[in-house]
């Protein structure tokens, strides 16, 4: 889905939750907005360059990490921007042993030209 024309929010998500375990930030980049910002738990992200970054370091240090979404709830969906709340999950192997994780996650997509593209997610662990 490199051109993504016609997709719906949903189909976007779903295909960007699958590539991502491809471990190959190229597949990513047409489903992400040039000016996005990521938060996560070690910091803020701001445009594909730096997203790119936090993706390919995580992927340096969980070559083996699968990545998945449970439970979406889409909060709002109209003709230009629509946004999902959903638990994500982790899975992989450091230093021979399974370590997994997760929390909760917020994605906001945006229409331009009729093609759907992630203009941010906000990853959080669960709270104590």
């Amino acid at each position: 889905m490199s051109d993504q024309g016609g997709a719906s929010a949903e189909e976007v998500l779903g295909h960007y939750e699958a590539l991502i375990n491809r471990h190959d930030f190229d597949l990513l980049v047409p489903l992400i907005a040039q000016d996005a910002v990521f938060w996560f738990n070690d910091g803020s992200h701001s445009g594909l360059g730096e997203i790119r970054q936090a993706f390919e370091e995580t992927w340096a240090k969980f070559p083996l990490e699968r990545y998945w979404l449970e439970d979406r709830r889409w909060l709002a969906k109209g003709e230009g921007a629509a946004g999902c709340t959903y638990h994500f999950c982790w899975q992989a192997s450091k230093d021979g042993k399974l370590v997994s994780g997760g929390g909760r996650g917020t994605t906001l997509l945006r229409q331009d030209a009729g093609i759907w593209r992630i203009v941010h997610e906000h990853l959080s662990q669960f709270p104590r």
